[in-house]
């Protein structure tokens, strides 16, 4: 109906001689609104052609007066807006959509055609998931999702860091602590060992640098070992989290792969697209406006950038039809990115005309205050999702695991979401878990409602049908109408949020429409229009939350 309103408008603005406009065709956000639907486009015109909005809105409005199927009037409102009002067959034709759509309820078709490589997640291993991993999964999970559902292909990519300094310091701190490293704690502890005699800057630093070179080299078959069984006990522990938020990964490289790649393509373009400078190596930005950075260092070993180098040819050579190219981590790294796909841009030339892009995330810190960094008392990815699930056994009374985990998952990535992409996140542990208003647990609750609902139904003989309409839609019914265009937007404006936002709004109205309306009356005729309603909710409701990566319940 959006599209079909704009076009009707852009028909109108050519009949009337109107310049063309960017104007706005939305649902109104006061869901006590007369309008169905309405535009700007009167308030945008005004300036340009020398007239009163209103006066423009008028000339408009007569223009589309019984031209748009399913369009009952169009009033000027206010200032100059044009408020569309819809007919009742509108909604139930929407209602019967969504009822018939299925698991494709939602989809569009924005994205066909399009192969989109997601990168997410992509832990340091040798210690526990740091929190902004964590955010950093949540985040990319849903847009995988939204993706999907608009019709593309998605390669879930994950990049582990197994190489590199920090692993270093971990395997110092193993062979100095003798900690065991098929234990992810005794790995944490090794680490925290390891960075801080390597911040002391004693004899202990130039010894870490000396195993950072030997894990490279792979000229130590001790240290080598303990590598190894740190990568294993990691990635166990990544994998075990990573079920718990309902994230797969169709592709996985690690660091150590990448880097030797990496490595060879900048050695080989040293002169052409490298210099050298102070002994390292470095690609200069600044030529293009951004800053120069080092992609190998005076020890001739390869950076993250000179990695990242060595990932893109890897991971795109895996998949080579790939379209879009996403990353998503920390906002602290959008310079840093902005420098390493340059570089990419001119290394390769299948780059060049394709979409790189770096979706940033914010930090996350409780409520309670915040939390340090390296020194052992950090937030950890593992201490929020074990906390979380507790804390939600506790609330649900129920000892089942399984719900109590869907339930704390929920709570976790509605909190992480409801924020705008790159925002801090400031998490509230008792608003995330309460099961009234907004949280991931509210909305889970009222989809189990819905099903108990609908078994009523089903036992009372009611089946939902639409031959007897109600004369005017119910509110929460003008919103299932709503859903497709809020995910293809949501995607569109790289805003997760968006669907959080039409989620917690949908729950709220049907929670309103229960306690208004006796849903499940044999002896009422808009009964099974009712139970219609409320099944295309539930659906609806399902997909949204599988949109964000959390799972609905039958029961709570």
């Amino acid at each position: 109906m959006q599209d079909a309103i704009r076009s009707e408008i852009e028909t109108a603005l050519q009949t009337l001689g109107l310049p063309a406009a960017d104007f706005v065709v939305d649902y109104p956000t006061d869901k006590n609104a007369a309008a169905d639907v309405f535009s700007n486009v009167a308030l945008v015109l005004a300036k340009q052609v020398g007239q009163a909005p209103r006066e423009v809105a008028m000339q408009i409005a007569a223009e589309l007066t019984d031209k748009i199927d399913l369009v009952t009037s169009v009033e000027v409102a206010g200032p100059g807006f044009l408020n569309f009002t819809l007919d009742r067959e509108y909604f139930r034709t929407a209602l019967e959509q969504a009822l018939a759509a299925g698991d494709a309820w939602g989809s569009n078709q924005s994205q066909t055609g399009e192969e989109v490589i997601v990168e997410y997640t992509s832990p340091n291993l040798f210690k526990p998931l740091h929190v902004g991993n964590l955010v950093g999964n949540i985040i990319g999970e849903s847009f995988t999702r939204l993706f999907e559902l608009s019709g593309a292909t998605v390669v879930r990519a994950n990049y582990p860091s197994d190489i590199g300094l920090p692993v270093a310091k971990a395997v110092w701190g193993l062979q100095k602590t003798g900690n065991d490293p098929s234990k992810i704690e005794e790995l944490g502890a090794a680490y925290r060992a390891g960075n801080e005699a390597y911040e002391a800057e004693g004899s202990e630093k130039e010894e870490i640098i000396t195993i950072n070179q030997a894990l490279y080299a792979g000229s130590d078959t001790e240290l080598s070992e303990l590598r190894l069984a740190g990568i294993a006990t990691s990635n166990a522990q990544i994998n075990t989290i990573c079920e718990k938020l309902g994230t797969h990964f169709d592709t996985e490289i690690f660091e150590s792969e990448a880097a030797p790649v990496g490595l060879e393509i900048v050695k080989d373009n040293i002169g052409k697209l490298f210099t050298e400078s102070q002994g390292a190596i470095v690609y200069d930005g600044e030529r293009s406006g951004l800053h120069t950075r080092v992609f190998l260092n005076s020890k001739g070993l390869p950076t993250y950038e000179a990695k990242d180098i060595g990932h893109y040819k890897l991971k795109h050579g895996q998949h080579p039809n790939w379209t879009q190219s996403i990353i998503v981590t920390g906002g602290e790294q959008a310079e840093y990115f902005k420098v390493v796909y340059a570089a990419i841009k001119e290394l390769f030339a299948d780059a060049a005309g394709k979409h790189l892009e770096h979706i940033p995330t914010g930090f996350l810190t409780l409520s309670t205050g915040k939390m340090s960094s390296r020194k052992g008392n950090v937030l950890t990815g593992e201490s929020i999702i074990e906390d979380m699930e507790a804390a939600a056994r506790e609330k649900t009374k129920e000892p089942n695991d399984e719900l109590a985990t869907k339930v704390a998952v929920a709570a976790l990535k509605y909190e992480i979401l409801r924020h705008g992409i790159g925002s801090n996140i400031v998490f509230d542990k008792a608003k995330a878990l309460s099961f009234e208003g907004a949280s991931g647990p509210y909305l889970q609750y009222t989809y189990a409602r819905i099903q108990s609902v609908l078994q009523k139904a089903t036992a009372a003989g009611v089946v939902a049908d639409q031959s007897a309409v109600p004369p005017q839609p119910y509110a929460v019914e003008k919103m299932i109408e709503q859903f497709p265009s809020v995910i293809e937007t949501a995607l569109a404006d790289r805003a997760p949020q968006a669907v959080v936002t039409y989620l917690t709004e949908l729950a709220s109205e049907f929670n309103s429409f229960y306690a208004a309306e006796k849903i499940v009356d044999p002896s009422d005729q808009f009964a099974p229009y009712k139970v219609a309603v409320a099944t295309a909710v539930g659906r609806t409701l399902k997909q949204g939350l599988w949109a964000l990566g959390i799972e609905s319940p039958d029961r709570m």
